[in-house]
């Protein structure tokens, strides 16, 4: 039977009963329940479903940033790998580098003590050979001068000497000779005489044969060779320094070559660990991000598995609940209308019998609608349809027990404590689903902030990064516009040059020329007049025309001194000139290419850092969107949790309080009943 049908039965029970039918409003709340219970379902299943759709969004979007959290972590750890090989091999690099500097080092400080020893040895060399050259010069002026005397005392003593060192010292007794010549020239004989012994057959250089004049050539042989050992020493000398300049150049290259190669590998090497330390702590970033992400991920699995399960345990519930309350309705609207009649409409068997019942039935139907009335008390007070249901199950209940001669103790305790589980449960559902709310609203606000903070950070780096490429390619812009102008100028400059060399090669011919004809006159008047004789009364005008013509030459020579000094200066400026020129267009040319170098890398790095803007936005969009759907999940509420807590607080006093009604009026009444039974 439909509910319309139980409704047409209940009115009609209403009319017949002269009074008001407590069935009638059983029939009226069990009708409500019913549409609760549906109205419950419905909003459960809309609940369900958006909670499914955004479970699965959320889902989704974890994967994807965990995917490309993995794809970073990965891009970053192979980087840093990268970076530490690079400096390992540079740090290999320059240890090889300083070792050689080291080594080129140690090499010119050890050729440039052996050069100076060299050297040193070069100099007392040079001056023992040029003093004995002097005191051989001396000595054979001396022996000249006195075979120039006839029968010189030196000379009759030095026929008597048997070499050139016995001779040196007839020399210096003689006084003609100092003993420091002698010491010195004996020390170059004993030098010569033991080299010569050394050569096997060569002729001794401290005898001579002819006593008259064979010192001399002695001398003058040892002279000989004196300055062919000394033109030796200095040939030898110069050799050595050119050596040594040449082995000391290509050490100074070497290490200015390792320095400068050391310097760029510790710039890269540097470069490399600024790298490698930037990636270590975005690859920490990284890693903690993943983490979380994938803790979150597991957390949304498990949340929403919850979610799901107890949302079929409710719907389970509430289906047999609407089962329930369907079959009651069915049953009170086709078999309780005659009784209902029975019961309420006039006096029954029923009503005769509980007037009669016994002061303890009495007091039991005291208690429990006491109980009744604070439970119904307190659902008016708290505008509560659960509790306006449960008192109505209350009443029933008792009339039902009293009726059939049961204990209404035990239904109605059961009515209370049912109540109580289901409101402790619901007070427990709730507080978790606060805790729930605070939690995921406390994450996705730290991640709105984040994500806002790092989209600004990001605009404000692409403002940046375009201004000062904007401002780059200004600068190349104008760097281009003075390289235009200085090709120009240079193409003017040396147009110019031509036309002023072309000038002064044109010049400096007719000067040239001119100078030639000028002489070439004089010359013939000069030659004429002087042969001419007879022309003697002309001289006057000659020597006035050549007074002229020696103007002239002397205009064309200084005219042409002028002409060739401003045309070496003028061509001097102009190399001067060309020479800055190129310097500046060099320097422009490579601030140019590295000016357009800087501003390419800047806007690629603006592109990457748009994007990498967009993606954040992306993220931040779907944090807002989720703050959306928590706050439709955890705010939309006709009241506050605060205010539901302390509603259902006073709810469970309330029952707790008819709950303990009951209990006392039952333990007064099993007291009673001991006392009244038969001993």
């Amino acid at each position: 039977m439909k509910f319309s049908q139980g409704l047409a039965l209940f009115a009609l029970a209403s009319r017949v009963a002269a009074v008001s039918s407590p069935l009638g409003k059983v029939i009226d709340l069990l009708t409500g329940l019913e549409s609760q219970i549906v109205k419950e379902g419905e909003e459960a299943a809309r609940l369900s479903a958006e909670k499914e759709a955004w479970c699965k969004d959320s889902s989704t979007k974890l994967g994807f940033e965990i995917q490309s959290g993995a794809a970073e972590v990965a891009e970053l750890e192979a980087k840093i790998g990268k970076e530490a090989a690079s400096i390992s091999s540079l740090t290999e690099k320059i240890e090889g580098l300083v070792a050689a500097t080291a080594s080129s080092e140690q090499d010119l400080a050890a050729s440039t003590q052996i050069r100076s020893a060299e050297a040193a040895d070069f100099a007392e060399e040079e001056q023992e050979l040029s003093e004995t050259m002097s005191a051989l010069q001396r000595a054979i002026s001396i022996l000249r001068r006195e075979a120039a005397k006839s029968g010189g005392a030196a000379l009759v003593q030095l026929q008597s000497a048997s070499s050139v060192i016995e001779a040196l010292e007839v020399m210096v007794r003689a006084s003609v000779f100092s003993k420091a010549d002698a010491t010195m020239l004996s020390s170059f004989l004993q030098a010569q005489q033991q080299s010569e012994d050394e050569d096997a057959g060569a002729p001794s250089v401290a005898a001579y044969a002819s006593k008259s004049g064979g010192i001399v050539d002695v001398l003058e042989d040892l002279l000989d060779k004196a300055t062919a050992q000394l033109s030796a020493a200095r040939k030898k000398e110069e050799g050595a320094q050119h050596n040594f300049a040449l082995l000391k150049q290509g050490l100074v290259d070497e290490i200015k070559f390792s320095t400068k190669e050391k310097a760029a590998a510790q710039t890269a090497m540097a470069k490399s660990g600024e790298e490698k330390s930037s990636a270590e702590g975005a690859l920490a970033a990284a890693s903690g991000d993943l983490s979380g992400d994938k803790a979150s991920l597991d957390e949304l699995t498990r949340g929403c598995a919850g979610y799901a399960e107890d949302y079929a345990a409710e719907k389970q519930s509430r289906s047999e609940e609407l089962e329930a309350v369907k079959v009651a309705l069915k049953a009170l609207s086709e078999k309780a209308g005659g009784a209902g009649t029975v019961a309420y409409g006039s006096a029954s068997l029923l009503q005769e019998r509980s007037a009669r019942r016994s002061s303890l039935s009495t007091g039991a139907d005291l208690a429990n609608f006491e109980a009744v009335r604070l439970v119904r008390e307190l659902a008016r007070k708290t505008s509560s349809r659960a509790l306006a249901q449960l008192a109505a199950h209350m009443a029933a209940a008792v009339r039902f027990s009293a009726a059939n001669g049961e204990d209404p103790f035990s239904k109605v305790k059961g009515l209370l404590s049912d109540m109580i589980s289901k409101l402790e449960s619901e007070t427990t559902a709730d507080a978790e689903h606060k805790k729930y709310c605070d939690e995921e609203t406390g994450d996705a606000s730290e991640k709105q902030s984040e994500k806002a903070a790092l989209v600004q950070r990001l605009t404000t780096k692409i403002a940046q990064m375009t201004a000062e490429s904007a401002r780059l390619k200004d600068s190349v812009a104008t760097l281009q516009k003075e390289l235009s102008d200085l090709a120009a100028s240079q193409l003017q400059m040396s147009a110019m040059r031509k036309s002023e060399n072309d000038l002064y090669t044109s010049q400096k011919k007719e000067l040239t020329e001119g100078i030639a004809g000028v002489e070439a006159a004089m010359k013939a008047l000069k030659e004429y007049y002087a042969q001419e004789k007879d022309h003697e009364a002309n001289d006057g005008a000659a020597g006035g025309i050549i007074g002229m013509l020696q103007v002239c030459m002397s205009d064309f020579t200084k005219t042409l001194a002028e002409i060739t000094a401003a045309e070496d200066s003028a061509a001097s400026e102009y190399e001067s000139s060309t020479q800055a020129n190129e310097i500046e267009k060099t320097s422009k040319d490579k601030d140019v290419r590295y000016q357009t170098k800087e501003a390419a890398d800047l806007d690629k790095a603006a592109t990457e850092a748009a994007a990498d803007r967009s993606s954040t936005q992306s993220e931040l969009d779907a944090v807002l969107e989720y703050l959306a759907k928590l706050g439709d999940m955890c705010v939309a509420k006709p009241d506050t949790y605060a205010e539901r807590s302390a509603r259902r607080e006073a709810e469970l006093q309330g029952l707790k309080e008819a709950l303990t009604i009951l209990e006392g009026q039952a333990s007064m009444m099993q007291r009673r009943a001991l006392r009244r039974a038969p001993q």
